[in-house]
């Protein structure tokens, strides 16, 4: 089925599914489209640039951040709190870019990560952030009554146009000369380079774009929480979100789509007592398990799952027609 079919069918099975849903299934829904704006973020720098980031929470914890922290006691205007908090994000990774981009490798991750770790202790080791116990958000943001982020189903729908307008952006951008240029520059930087490209800059945009639509998921997740604390920057948020899109398959829009509906639902299943009892306080190590189990047997994520399964099957039928063939 074609990828562009699949996206369809994804995105109108989630606008329905208020109409099916109780109040739980659309808070846990709308905070994995959160975490799948998010997932998006970091694809585009690791599937599409090659770019191994290990400090993308920061950016996500900033957009966060700069939701509560720019929004006055009686609520602000959704027109200006989202892009100034999408904006501060953005401007953050245009910092950190324009020097992480000058490493390479291990390096790379390594200086991505420092970053990461500074935004974390200014948070929280500062008034600024309110300490490790975080901020609360005094008022929602909206548009008075045309817009209430208050109500969980208008917050539902407006977090899927969102999640709907970054695809569909992240997937024209990517068709692209801009896109083709960051592909090539995955497979073979030096090649491009000798080809006559630049491929700082283009590396520098990717990387900014990533940490504008990563403050932008940060925004969704402090207005639907209403609450912001320094754990949002930490590494293992980082950490998780890359778990994400790996799980979903890699150089894929749909596999972070998907990676991070796994991981959510995964999260869940391993926390439910109903299901194991007093094991579910140990839900990390279950997750863990299934996790690299999920690896080790899809290399290519659930979304090359399909492929992988026709290549075994025409496999099997190759070696039985050749053995047909040998003569007794």
């Amino acid at each position: 089925m074609p990828s562009a079919r699949v996206a369809f069918i994804a995105f109108a099975a989630l606008a329905l599914l208020p109409l099916l849903a109780g109040a739980f299934a659309i808070d846990l829904v709308t905070k994995v489209m959160v975490y799948a704006i998010f997932a998006l973020s970091l694809e585009l720098l690791v599937g599409s640039a090659g770019l191994v980031c290990f400090g993308q929470a920061a950016f996500f914890g900033i957009g966060a951040y700069a939701a509560v922290l720019l929004s006055p006691a009686e609520g602000a205007s959704l027109l200006w709190l989202l892009p100034v908090s999408a904006v501060a994000a953005a401007v953050f990774a245009l910092a950190v870019g324009a020097l992480s981009l000058r490493t390479k490798g291990v390096y790379f991750i390594m200086v991505t990560l420092a970053f990461s770790q500074m935004a974390y202790y200014v948070a929280h080791d500062t008034p600024l952030g309110g300490g490790s116990d975080g901020i609360y958000l005094s008022a929602k943001p909206g548009l008075g009554a045309w817009l209430d982020l208050d109500k969980p189903l208008v917050l539902y729908a407006f977090t899927w146009v969102c999640l709907l307008g970054v695809f569909g952006k992240l997937a024209l951008l990517l068709r692209s000369r801009f896109g083709r240029a960051l592909a090539g520059i995955r497979v073979n930087e030096q090649r491009m380079r000798a080809a006559g490209f630049s491929t700082y800059p283009y590396k520098l945009a990717a990387f900014t774009i990533s940490g504008g639509i990563a403050g932008l998921a940060g925004f969704l997740f402090a207005v639907k929480d209403g609450y912001v604390n320094p754990e949002l920057m930490s590494w293992h948020f980082s950490g998780a979100v890359l778990i994400m899109i790996i799980l979903g398959g890699l150089g894929h829009l749909r596999g972070a789509l998907v990676g991070a509906f796994a991981f959510a639902l995964l999260q869940e299943f391993f926390k439910s007592e109903a299901v194991f009892g007093a094991w579910a306080k140990h839900w990390s190590l279950g997750l863990g398990l299934t996790i690299i189990a999920s690896v080790a047997l899809m290399p290519r994520g659930l979304v090359g799952l399909p492929a992988q399964w026709r290549e075994r099957l025409l496999g099997r039928a190759g070696a039985r027609g050749a053995a047909a063939e040998v003569p007794p």
